[in-house]
C-alpha cells in the first residue's frame, strides 16, 4: 500500500513539473520563442542585406526627423531637422551659434540673432546696425552665395541621408536592442569601430539610431513618413539681402 501511494505521488509530481515547464516555455527539448516572431523579418538577413533594406526604406520615405550631432571638417554640428523631398526646416548649432534653416523648393532662408551676423572679417568693425536689422528675421540666402551650398545641404534629405547612413569596414550584426520602445537589430562596421546602426524590427525597417565611425557623432531618426508643413515665411518676417549675405 505504501509503495502504491509513493508511485501515485511521484506521478502527480512529474505531471506538475511538466505543466510548470510548459508554462515557462522550458520544455527541455531545446525549444523557445522565436526572436523574429512578430517582426518584419530583417533580423534573419545578412548584415549587407539589412543595410540595403534600410537604405532603400530611408530613400523611399517621404519625410524624416533627425536629431543629434555630426562632426565633419573639424567642426561639430548639433542638428534637429525635419526633412522631406522638397525641403526642410530646423535648427543647427555650430561653434556656439544656433541658427534656423528653412528651405522650400529652391528658396533657402536662414534666421539667427544679431550676434550671428556681427562676426565680420578679421580686423573689421562689426556692423551692429545691419546685424540688428537681421536679428530674428528670415534672411533669404542667394543661390550664388557661398553659404547657399553649405547651408542647403542640411535641408536636403537625400544628400544628408546618403552621406550619413554609412558604415565602414566589414559588416556584422550585434544582437537585438531597443530604441524609443521599438525593437531593433544592430549592424556594425568593423565590430563597431566603423560605426553602428540600429534598424527597426517593427514595420518598415527604417534606421533609428546611428553612431558614426570614429566618434563623429550620434543621430536619432524618427517620424519616418510623417508629413509636416513647409511654407515660405511671410514677407514681414523676411529680409532679402540681395546677391550676397553679409559676412558672418
Amino acid at each position: 500500500m505504501r509503495r502504491g501511494r509513493f508511485r501515485r505521488t511521484t506521478g502527480v509530481g512529474a505531471i506538475c513539473a511538466l505543466v510548470v515547464l510548459a508554462a515557462t516555455g522550458l520544455t527541455g527539448c531545446g525549444g523557445g520563442e522565436d526572436p523574429d516572431a512578430g517582426t518584419n523579418g530583417v533580423g534573419k538577413l545578412s548584415p549587407d542585406q539589412i543595410r540595403t533594406k534600410t537604405r532603400t526604406a530611408a530613400e523611399a520615405a517621404p519625410a524624416v526627423r533627425l536629431a543629434g550631432s555630426v562632426t565633419a571638417g573639424g567642426k561639430t554640428y548639433k542638428l534637429d531637422m525635419q526633412l522631406k523631398q522638397d525641403g526642410g526646416t530646423g535648427s543647427v548649432t555650430a561653434e556656439g551659434a544656433t541658427f534656423q534653416l528653412l528651405r522650400v523648393g529652391e528658396e533657402l532662408y536662414l534666421m539667427a540673432d544679431a550676434g550671428f551676423w556681427t562676426g565680420g572679417e578679421a580686423g573689421e568693425e562689426p556692423d551692429t546696425a545691419a546685424a540688428g536689422k537681421l536679428d530674428g528675421k528670415y534672411v533669404k540666402v542667394p543661390a550664388g552665395d557661398p553659404s547657399y551650398e553649405k547651408f542647403s545641404g542640411f535641408t536636403d534629405k537625400d544628400m544628408l541621408l546618403d552621406s550619413l547612413l554609412t558604415l565602414h569596414g566589414t559588416l556584422s550584426t550585434d544582437g537585438r536592442h531597443e530604441q524609443s520602445g521599438v525593437r531593433t537589430i544592430r549592424i556594425t562596421g568593423d565590430k563597431g569601430s566603423g560605426g553602428t546602426l540600429d534598424v527597426s524590427l517593427e514595420g518598415t525597417p527604417y534606421p533609428l539610431l546611428l553612431s558614426r565611425a570614429g566618434g563623429a557623432g550620434t543621430l536619432i531618426f524618427s517620424d519616418w513618413g510623417k508629413d509636416f508643413p513647409l511654407e515660405e515665411p511671410a514677407e514681414d518676417e523676411t529680409v532679402d539681402y540681395g546677391k550676397q549675405l553679409p559676412t558672418s
